[in-house]
This record gives structure tokens, C-alpha cells and sequence, in this order.
């Protein structure tokens, strides 16, 4: 055990009444669900399902998203429960829609040696399998003192973490040492972990290639179309605050030059519904709200509501995707390539480097700079019908090439499957 990991489990132990209070701080600001605060600290919301437990953790929404694929094959082997955990109120809500039968969510306890041991004992998964970097130590050290065989799953790391993390690489190379195989999502990932000292690392693709569409309500985009019938409409999407500014600097040149404009402003979370709308009003914008029942009569609506991305993206012929003004790495433009809607995508891309690389190489993205860029590109698309469906075309080739990529981490995985006893993983 390093200094390091000494220091960090004595503070966590410690520090009972300070994460407390930091919970009760979060829940009041909407970002911890209160009804279900026993399960961040390590008291369980439902019994063990019987039978084999495959335990699959992602971060947020984009990793559970993203590892729905996955999920839906595992619930195929015989005698195979799934637990899915996350670490935030909008996957949570996210994940009670879209999770099949025979899988079930708990929220990550807080990294507590007390807690994440009672969220072991309680479980007592048969393997465990960690998307993307989101690695907690005392959780860790928790599977490896059990014996609990486990894998790091579209394993990503940027160019920037992996410097920081060779300053401390021998505390990482034990927190690492937990997974027997890392499945990396690229190339540069892979290299990035076998440079870290990880035994086992294979490049099985982006698992976000192969995710389910975020689900479309026909009935409600059929009632959207025949509301805004004619209206050239864009979409942003999944965007932070940092972008607010920006984003209705160009709904206003675009107002400016397009009739009928419709800008469908989707934040990241939607809470922040209400404050977008403040901002818009400060500069003499009524904006309307889907979350209070408005329709999209006016210029502007924030649609403030969760789930409804799929329908968002089949509504919207052009969407520019968050996270990529702001310095967030961006957020997933698969969805919409899979969805049919033309795809605008800032600077900042560290989160889908590889993906944003293919679609543009492939001409089914366009890069912009900045809200001036933004205005005038989503302008050429709305009135270039034709230049919008080769965006379209091109972005939907490119990503059914790596359609396959679930099935190649499920035949990557058949020798963990072998190990924790369950049948069938290897087919």
C-alpha cells in the first residue's frame, strides 16, 4: 500500500461529517437525489437479484449511455443480473427508462472505506466492468481484496490526464493493477494504458459507435413538426454554461438573416432552464420553456426537459453539439449521426477525438470556431437542403462501420466470463 493511498484512505475514513455535508450541499442544489441518499453512502436500495451479478459503473450519462449495448447482451446469459451504477441524478433518471429487464441502477456509494465495503458485502458481484477512467481507490482495493475479477471497459484517457497521471504512475499502476484486461477505446488510449503499465490491453473501438439511438417519441415529434411546420429549426445540444453567451450570440445573426428561425436551446442540465431563460430576456429575448408546458411559438425554446434527445435530434435538421466551445472535450455526436441530423462541432474535442477526426475525414462534420462561425454554417445548412444530407449521409456511413464494436468487447471479455463462472459469454 503507497503513502500516497495511506494518506487518501485515512482522509476518506476521516472525513465522515465533511462528505456529508457535502452530499446535503449537492442535494440542495438538485445534484443528489434525496430519496435515495442511503445508496451513496453504501446502504442498499434493493435486494441482490439471485444469480450471477455483472456489476457495469459509468461516471455519468455518456458512459451508462454508451454501455446500454453492452448491457443488452449481458442480460442474454443465463442466469445474468445486472447492476448498473452512476454517480449523477440525470442518469439515474436517464437509466430507469432505457435499462432493460433483468438490469437494475444504484447510485456509487462516496469512496468510504466503510461505505464501499457494505456496497461490496451487499452486492457481492461476480465481475465487475468500469467504463471509460472513472477509478475511486478504496472501491478498487475493495474488488481486489475479494478477488473479484474485473475489467476496465472503453477505457479512455486524454493526452492531458495521461501526463498527469506519470507524475504519481506508481500510485496509478496499483489502482490500475485491480483490472486484469483494459479495453480501450482507440488506439492512443491503448497506448496511453499500456504505457501506464497495464498487462492486457486491447483496442475493441469506441462502445458508443455501437449505443442504442436515444429513444424518439413519434407521437410527440409528429405534434412538434405540425407546430413549427416550415420553420427552419437548429438545435444545441448538450451544452454548458460557458456556452450560453455564444450560443445566443449566434441565434441572434442567425434571427437577424433568417426568417422564421426556430433555435432549440438543450442544456447539459436542465435545471439551468430558468437562468438561460433570465439570460435571453436580458437581452430582449422571449424565450419559451418546455419544461412549463410552452410551445414553440417564438423564436427561441429551451427545452428543459430530460430524455427526450432522440426526439430533439430527429425534430432538428442541424444540431451543434455542446461541450466543444467550452474547454469540456465535447459531447457525443453519435446520436445525432445516428438520428439524421447534420452535425456542428466546436474546438474542443478531447472527449471523441478519434470519433470527431472519422466523421470529419469522412465529410460528416463541420468544425466551427466560434459564435460567428456557428451563425454562418448553420445558416448555409438550413437554406442547402442538399449540402445537409451529404453532412447527414456521410456522418451515418461513417459510424455504421464500427457497428460492431459490443460484440467485440463481449468475445474480449469471455475470459473474465470464464473466470466469475458465467456461461455463455464466450459466444
Amino acid at each position: 500500500m503507497s503513502m500516497l493511498y495511506r494518506l487518501y484512505r485515512g482522509a476518506t475514513a476521516a472525513g465522515g461529517p465533511v462528505i456529508d455535508w457535502y452530499l446535503k450541499r449537492r442535494e440542495q442544489r438538485g445534484k443528489e437525489d434525496g430519496r435515495r441518499a442511503g445508496e451513496r453512502r453504501g446502504i442498499a436500495g434493493a435486494p441482490r437479484p439471485a444469480g450471477k451479478l455483472v456489476w457495469v459503473h459509468g461516471a455519468s450519462v455518456g458512459e451508462a449511455v454508451s454501455a446500454l449495448s453492452l448491457i443488452e447482451r449481458l442480460v442474454l446469459l443465463p442466469e445474468v443480473q445486472v447492476l448498473v451504477t452512476t454517480g449523477t441524478v440525470t442518469s439515474a433518471a436517464v437509466m430507469a427508462r432505457r435499462l432493460p429487464p433483468r438490469a437494475l441502477h444504484q447510485y456509487i456509494p462516496v469512496d468510504r472505506p466503510g461505505w464501499v465495503a457494505s456496497f461490496l458485502d451487499h452486492w457481492r458481484p461476480d465481475l465487475a466492468l468500469w467504463l471509460e477512467s472513472d477509478l475511486w481507490p478504496n472501491m478498487l482495493a475493495g474488488l481486489a481484496e475479494r478477488g473479484i475479477p474485473a475489467a476496465l471497459v472503453n477505457a479512455r484517457l486524454s493526452a492531458r490526464s495521461f501526463e498527469r497521471w506519470q507524475w504519481v504512475s506508481g500510485t496509478i499502476r496499483r489502482l490500475l493493477s485491480t483490472f486484469s484486461l483494459c479495453l480501450a477505446q482507440g488506439r492512443a488510449e491503448a497506448e496511453r494504458y499500456s504505457a501506464l503499465g497495464m498487462a492486457e490491453v486491447q483496442n475493441t473501438g469506441n462502445l458508443k459507435y455501437s449505443a442504442v439511438p436515444p429513444p424518439v417519441d413519434e407521437d410527440e415529434l409528429a405534434r412538434l413538426r405540425s407546430l413549427t411546420l416550415g420553420r427552419p429549426i437548429w438545435l444545441a445540444a448538450s451544452f454548458h454554461p460557458e456556452e450560453d453567451g455564444p450560443l445566443l450570440d449566434a441565434h441572434e445573426q442567425l434571427a437577424g438573416s433568417i426568417p422564421g428561425l426556430l433555435t432549440v436551446l438543450c442544456p447539459r442540465h436542465p435545471q439551468r432552464g430558468e437562468d438561460i431563460a433570465a439570460m435571453a430576456a436580458g437581452r430582449g429575448i422571449a424565450a419559451a420553456r418546455r419544461s412549463l408546458g410552452e410551445e414553440p411559438s417564438g423564436a427561441l425554446y429551451i427545452a428543459d426537459t430530460l430524455g427526450e434527445m432522440g426526439t430533439l435530434y430527429r425534430w432538428a435538421p442541424v444540431s451543434f453539439i455542446g461541450g466543444s466551445f467550452a474547454p469540456r472535450g465535447g459531447q457525443n455526436p453519435i446520436e445525432p449521426a445516428l438520428l439524421g441530423s447534420a452535425i456542428l462541432f466546436g474546438p474542443s474535442r478531447y472527449n471523441f477525438a478519434e470519433v470527431t477526426a472519422e466523421l470529419e475525414a469522412a465529410g460528416g462534420l463541420l468544425a466551427v470556431a466560434d459564435a460567428g462561425d456557428l451563425a454562418a454554417k448553420v445558416d448555409g445548412l438550413l437554406v442547402d437542403p442538399a449540402a445537409r444530407e451529404r453532412l447527414v449521409s456521410c456522418a451515418r456511413n461513417a459510424v455504421e462501420v464500427h457497428r460492431g464494436t459490443a460484440d467485440r468487447v463481449m468475445q474480449a471479455l469471455a475470459p473474465l466470463f470464464a473466470r466469475a463462472g458465467i456461461a455463455g459469454g464466450a459466444r
